[in-house]
């Protein structure tokens, strides 16, 4: 499992290529399916949602794949993910607090929360989007902390479009230069270095502040 897995996020190019070879305009679907459960479903933060989205972006500069079509999907599949999340962190996650209240779970944590989010949930569910699992956790956690929907909509909107975009564009247009094209798994794992590097930064400075 875990060596496909692997396989799968190296070679994307050639996995996704395929894809658009043997479903055709289906892909779209496919595409929409695996951006939507990667921000959408706490159980799937394992798929490739920054590596993917280059690479369907380069595959659009070869008109393997449409950018018009692409774009826009891919944007609703991130916005309709993130918001399926808060609704079940917010109708289901607190349920599972008021049941294990006390025993597992404490008022005063979900209190500070909810305290944070109304401070700098803005921020977090903007931020999130850039950084992998984060992004599968954040939505989920604000709505569980009840966090303001109108808020929550804005930021998630523009994280939507600032994700989708900037990863799609910078794959569509330096995602087929040679230099890029011949070495695509170091500008795959350099792309998820990056994506981690917020979340490393600030669990350095933690850890750092607590010294």
């Amino acid at each position: 499992m875990l060596t496909t897995l692997i396989d799968l996020v190296l070679h994307l190019d050639t996995h996704l290529m395929t894809l658009v070879q043997d479903y055709g305009v289906w892909v779209y679907a496919i595409l929409f399916a695996i951006i939507f459960a990667e921000t959408g479903l706490v159980f799937a933060p394992f798929l490739p949602g920054d590596s993917l989205l280059f690479v369907a972006g380069a595959l659009c500069g070869l008109d393997a794949l449409q950018l018009h079509w692409l774009m826009p999907l891919l944007m609703l599949a991130a916005f309709s993910g993130d918001n399926t999340n808060y609704w079940v962190g917010r109708l289901i996650g607190m349920r599972v607090f008021q049941r294990f209240e006390g025993r597992l779970l404490k008022r005063e944590h979900l209190d500070k929360t909810h305290s944070f989010y109304e401070k700098h949930g803005g921020k977090t569910i903007l931020f999130a989007r850039f950084m992998p699992i984060i992004r599968t956790f954040a939505p989920f956690v604000a709505g569980i902390a009840l966090m303001r929907y109108r808020l929550f909509v804005l930021y998630s909107a523009a994280g939507s479009i600032g994700w989708i975009g900037s990863l799609t564009l910078a794959g569509f247009f330096f995602g087929n230069i040679p230099v890029v094209k011949n070495n695509l798994t170091l500008i795959i794992l350099g792309v998820i270095f990056l994506s981690f590097l917020p979340a490393m930064i600030q669990y350095i400075q933690h850890k750092n502040s607590k010294i």
